[in-house]
């Protein structure tokens, strides 16, 4: 029997993780709640959780600062959750490396949905990553090799570390090369279901990866203004 994956729910409101964790249980996730941010942090090191739900208005240590620190030595993913509707807000929890953002009240079945998408994209398991990548998964430019089958990316010789919905935004501009995407063609294919939110969660993913992927003189993660992005490779 194959091991249920594990929710951490961290929201300061009992009756509102108990609903969650009501939600997830049904759908045979292993769930642990918490209600501040200092045992949100002792529980990520405990419990080990495959995803966080994580509220950002929390007693103490609030969500954003939850945030910061796991990202500091992990990729898990994070979907922040939030009465706060503000633009600002959605684009400082995704800077700080939150996988996605959700306003309160919300949908069960979205919920659910988001959770499961979050969760297939980092579903590659220790034996995948052990072994040798098929071709059709790797893409390789000088300097660059993103490799979807262990969700690696080498980068002038050296890894880096990047939550998976940067890894698969990069490695699909990369397998198109000089093709323009639109925003909403890059939040369809990369987040793989109908994003309920506003397009600037794709601008927050390419500046995270320009700050980590410069350009480089073969090939460059270009803008193409009134349209959207596309991975440009230059002709000799």
């Amino acid at each position: 029997m194959a091991e249920k994956q594990k929710i951490l729910i961290v929201d300061d409101d009992e009756n509102i993780a108990e609903l969650i964790s009501l939600y997830l249980t049904k759908e045979c996730f292993d769930t642990r709640m918490v209600y501040n941010g200092e045992d949100a942090l002792t529980q990520f090191h405990r419990f080990k959780p495959d995803l966080i739900l994580l509220d950002l208005m929390l007693p103490g240590i609030d969500g954003y600062h939850v945030c910061r620190e796991i990202r500091r030595e992990s990729s898990t993913p994070i979907i922040m959750l939030s009465a706060k509707g503000e633009v600002f807000d959605k684009v400082l929890g995704l800077e700080l490396g939150a996988d996605d953002y959700m306003i309160k009240p919300f949908d069960s079945k979205e919920l659910v949905a988001r959770v499961k998408a979050v969760l297939r994209r980092t579903a590659a398991s220790p034996a995948a990553q052990a072994a040798p990548a098929p071709e059709g998964d790797v893409v390789s430019y000088p300097d660059l090799v993103v490799n979807l089958t262990n969700y690696s990316v080498q980068y002038m010789g050296k890894n880096v570390d990047m939550p998976p919905k940067e890894l698969e935004l990069l490695y699909f501009l990369a397998s198109s090369p000089n093709r323009v995407f639109t925003r909403e063609q890059l939040l369809d294919h990369i987040w793989g279901y109908e994003y309920i939110g506003d397009t600037r969660t794709v601008d927050v993913h390419i500046k995270r990866l320009r700050e980590k992927i410069k350009d480089h003189p073969s090939w460059s993660i270009a803008t193409v203004w009134g349209i959207g992005y596309k991975f440009e490779v230059k002709s000799k």
